[in-house]
């Protein structure tokens, strides 16, 4: 089945101008032109899924564009192409690592602001972490791991 360039665009949810983008900085090798028009099919749909989870991980259009090049090489470059992903995804957990540890700061603090508005104050904070509940302690021990 083809689609147009609309309909891909609500598929996905890519403007039109990205996909307009992506095409002309040839990611998108294969797309074929029916009167001019850009006509996509379910490979070209796929790619645009590798493409966008290749740019949340980071990686820039000129690496989408050589894994691309690399994809028209055949078998040749699965080691290649096997090598890029293993690095994004060594870069994607690294990022979900320090989101993790944002996570913990902002729920300790969530928690922290809870206790302060019921006391009033701040008072309760004097001899942290030493005096916490066992809930707070595991928060205050993820958000502050070298106390």
């Amino acid at each position: 089945m083809e689609y147009s360039i609309g309909e891909v665009a609500k598929m996905t949810g890519l403007p039109t101008s990205t996909l307009r983008y992506y095409d002309k900085e040839g990611l998108l090798p294969d797309l074929e032109r029916k009167g001019g028009k850009r006509m996509f099919d379910e490979r070209s749909i796929r790619v645009l899924h590798v493409i966008e989870c290749l740019k949340r991980s980071g990686l820039e259009i000129r690496g989408i564009r050589a894994y691309m090049d690399l994809t028209t090489q055949g078998s040749e470059s699965y080691a290649a192409r096997k090598a890029l992903f293993e690095e994004q995804r060594r870069k994607t957990l690294e990022q979900m690592e320090e989101l993790q540890r944002t996570l913990d700061l902002l729920e300790y603090k969530c928690w922290y602001y809870e206790e302060a508005l019921a006391c009033g104050d701040e008072d309760f904070a004097e001899d942290l972490p030493v005096n916490l509940p066992a809930k707070a302690k595991k928060l205050y021990r993820k958000a502050f791991p070298q106390n």
